[in-house]
């Protein structure tokens, strides 16, 4: 009598993992430029891609101009730092512990958080000029892993057992 041994390992990435690892891969983007946000405050105050000639002063002009209006800039960058962490991190686990579980709420809330939070943050920068490829390009990057990410995702769950 003979037995057929079937492996159980597959050593092609499934399309669920693989979409759930770019979605992983955004929220660590998204961490990760909240950790240079934050590094930036209190090493040069000015966040990534914006000139001095821009904001027309320099971090410590601001400081001998109005200190308590630099106090309160540098408080708001070290609290949208710390939410931009927070929110990678979350998608992060979403994707990791649902998504690549094949759980669809995982999938939209891992997509519609960040999407709500550049939603709310991105439209101001344009009239400002602040929409400089350094300072946004990074998020624009972030936001296509994100995209396609999902998609991969999406059109995983969509077939059974998600191959």
């Amino acid at each position: 009598m003979t037995t057929q041994a079937h492996g159980t390992t597959n050593t092609e990435i499934m399309p669920a993992t693989l979409g759930a690892a770019m979605v992983a891969l955004a929220g660590a983007g998204l961490s990760a430029y909240g950790i240079m946000f934050l590094i930036r405050n209190f090493n040069g105050f000015i966040e990534l891609g914006i000139t001095p000639a821009l904001i027309g002063t320099t971090a410590e002009g601001l400081q001998r101009a109005n200190p308590q209006l630099y106090h309160y800039i540098s408080h708001l960058q070290v609290a949208l730092a710390g939410f931009m962490i927070g929110l990678g991190l979350a998608v992060i686990a979403l994707a990791w512990f649902g998504i690549r579980l094949r759980m669809r709420w995982a999938l939209w809330t891992s997509f519609l958080a960040p999407v709500v939070a550049v939603g709310v943050a991105l439209p101001l920068h344009y009239p400002y000029g602040f929409d400089t490829i350094g300072h946004l390009g990074l998020m624009y990057v972030d936001a296509f892993i994100l995209l396609v990410g999902t998609l991969l995702s999406y059109n995983a769950l969509q077939r059974p057992g998600g191959e």
